[in-house]
């Protein structure tokens, strides 16, 4: 069910019988056809598990089920939208930027504390994140939002790659992340990111970062 993207902030779906997709709630702008959204309180694919991930990590609302015949446009709050493409790799994305995704992409939750320990605990609590970053993996497409433009850092073996943790978006393929920081735990009290902490991306892939710190 590929994306067809019309501009920065919009994207277009195509929706055939027989499959699905999911979105954010209030995501639709339009569509043509006999289309039908239904709120998810399974959690998609991720079942309840995933359901809670995404409730702890602040999601209040259920993600929709789109079924039917015809064609979606979909947007959220004039935010920017990038198409991400899977080819059986784990997409890392926090929940509240997902826009809208392939309803054949397996749905999963990891809490970010089992790669970055105690420091990916700290991310949570100062910079304003959340502990649980959604996963989508397998062959189709991914449609998540951002302030101001995204732009997509390779990352290699030997050359990590340091995020601020409020401009990170999402990151896929073989890679660890940690926070580190550059400031003394003193220091720190009063700062959520910039300068107080950086996300560091180690591995190999490639990693998703919007022009802003402003949170969704």
């Amino acid at each position: 069910m590929p994306f067809r993207e019309i501009n920065s902030k919009m994207v277009e779906a195509s929706v055939a019988p027989g499959q699905r997709m999911f979105s954010q709630r209030g995501a639709m702008l339009a569509y043509t056809g006999d289309v039908t959204f239904t709120p998810n309180t399974a959690g998609g694919q991720g079942g309840v598990m995933a359901m809670l991930g995404r409730r702890v990590a602040g999601e209040a609302a259920p993600l929709m089920t789109v079924e039917g015949s015809g064609r979606v446009l979909f947007g959220h709050g004039g935010h920017h939208v990038q198409v991400i493409r899977l080819s059986g790799e784990t997409l890392y994305v926090e929940a509240d930027r997902l826009l809208a995704f392939d309803g054949t992409l397996e749905q999963g939750t990891m809490f970010m504390g089992s790669q970055g320990g105690v420091m990916g605990m700290v991310r949570g609590q100062v910079t304003g994140q959340g502990l649980f970053t959604t996963t989508l993996k397998g062959h189709g497409a991914v449609a998540v939002m951002a302030h101001g433009g995204v732009i997509e850092l390779p990352i290699a073996p030997g050359r990590p790659v340091h995020v601020d943790p409020q401009a990170y978006v999402a990151h896929h393929g073989d890679v660890r992340n940690k926070l580190s920081t550059a400031l003394g735990w003193r220091d720190m009290v009063g700062r959520g990111s910039g300068e107080a902490f950086q996300l560091e991306l180690s591995g190999s892939g490639a990693v998703y970062v919007q022009a802003s710190e402003e949170k969704l």
